[in-house]
Formats: C-alpha cells, sequence, structure tokens
C-alpha cells in the first residue's frame, strides 16, 4: 500500500519550484520508488496486488491545487500505463481516490495557506483565494469530508475484493463531477460548469453544504 504524501494549495505564483519538485518527488516519485522495489518480485512469482492512495484531484482538477493535482494525475497515469503489463504477470493495482478527508495533514494544508504571504500574486486572485476558496473549502470539508477510518475500511475492501478493481472512489458526491470530464471530450462543460460553481454560484454552494 503507497500512502506517501503532501500536500500544497494555492496561487501558483507564490510556490517556489522547490516545493513543487519537493512535492512531486514525494507523491509521485516515492510511488515509482516502491513500485520498482516490489513489482519484480511480484513478477517472478506470478502473484501480488499494489493499492494506491490516489485522489479524486487525479481524475479532475480543483482550482488552486494546480501542482497537486499534477502530482496525482502522474499517479494516475503511471498506474493506468502499468497495470495492463502487471496483469499478464497476475499483479493487481488498485488507484483508491478519496474526496477530502478530515485529517491533520489537510489541516496543516490550510493553516499554512492562511498565514502564507500573497504578495507575489495580484491582489484580485489572493482575494478569490482568501475569500472565496479558503472559505468554501472548510464548508466543503464540514460537509462532505469522510474520516480516515472510512478510507481505511474502503482500502480494506479493495485489498479483500476476489478481483480488484483498478479505480475505487470512496465519496459518491463525486462521482458527477468526475462523470463531467466523459461526458464532453472538449472540456467545455467541466470548465463551465466550475467556473459558475466558484464565481457566480459560490453562495448558493455554501449554502447547500452547511
Amino acid at each position: 500500500v503507497s500512502n506517501a504524501g503532501v500536500g500544497m494549495a494555492g496561487p501558483l505564483e507564490c510556490q517556489s519550484l522547490a516545493a513543487m519538485q519537493s512535492l512531486m518527488d514525494t507523491n509521485f516519485f516515492g510511488l515509482v520508488r516502491l513500485v520498482k522495489e516490489v513489482l519484480p518480485d511480484m513478477k517472478r512469482r506470478r502473484g501480488g496486488h499494489i493499492v494506491v492512495i490516489s485522489s479524486i484531484m487525479g481524475l479532475q482538477g480543483i482550482v488552486f491545487n494546480d501542482i497537486y493535482a499534477a502530482s496525482k494525475f502522474a499517479v494516475e497515469g503511471f498506474c493506468e500505463s502499468l497495470v495492463v503489463q502487471a496483469l499478464r504477470f497476475n499483479v493487481a493495482i488498485s488507484l483508491v481516490e478519496p474526496g477530502p478527508v478530515t485529517t491533520e495533514f489537510e489541516a496543516k494544508v490550510y493553516e499554512e495557506a492562511e498565514r502564507a504571504n500573497y504578495s507575489r500574486t495580484d491582489p484580485e486572485t489572493a482575494d478569490i483565494f482568501t475569500n472565496l476558496y479558503l472559505r468554501n473549502s472548510k464548508d466543503v470539508f464540514a460537509s462532505l469530508g469522510q474520516t480516515p477510518e472510512d478510507i481505511a475500511e474502503h482500502t480494506l475492501r479493495v485489498i479483500e475484493a476476489a478481483r480488484p478493481p483498478f479505480r475505487h472512489q470512496t465519496n459518491a458526491a463525486y462521482t458527477p463531477m468526475a462523470a463531467l470530464k466523459h461526458a464532453d471530450p472538449s472540456g467545455a462543460l467541466m470548465t463551465d460548469a466550475f467556473y459558475k460553481l466558484v464565481f457566480k454560484y459560490d453562495a448558493v454552494l455554501r449554502l447547500s453544504l452547511r
């Protein structure tokens, strides 16, 4: 089970390349290093199961989570490319894709975001992040967040499955969000829906979450 991960949220201009590279080294290359270690033996004995804790953000990018989402997209692409070869050797790969999970990990990311200096971006972007994104994120976590124990139960079901699924989403509330991309390959439907949700109907979003 690969579960190592770090988070990052905020305006792109305010994040250093060094911090981005460190995040990718943990979230993506940490997984690659692990798989390189365990896969050869699994292939030799023609049996094994690699379970990767990914994220719904590996399927759908979220505003102000550019680098974190990129790392999870990389995880998804890596596993999607590898799974067919692995199956030839009777090795299963499963991606567990949670939405928001209420943990110290998430709390730390948002505490750091609230204290950060946003002078390197324009005032409008800083205002959108602090007064729209952070405020809405708190409501999302309060309304839709899962507990670590819930994610552990989902992961256990994937591990114990007779035929392990390649992808397993833990929060049904996020299924429509991911489905928007498949409904319109041009991306227009997804982009328009998220733009309106963030900039036109944010008050309705907060009210519905509460």
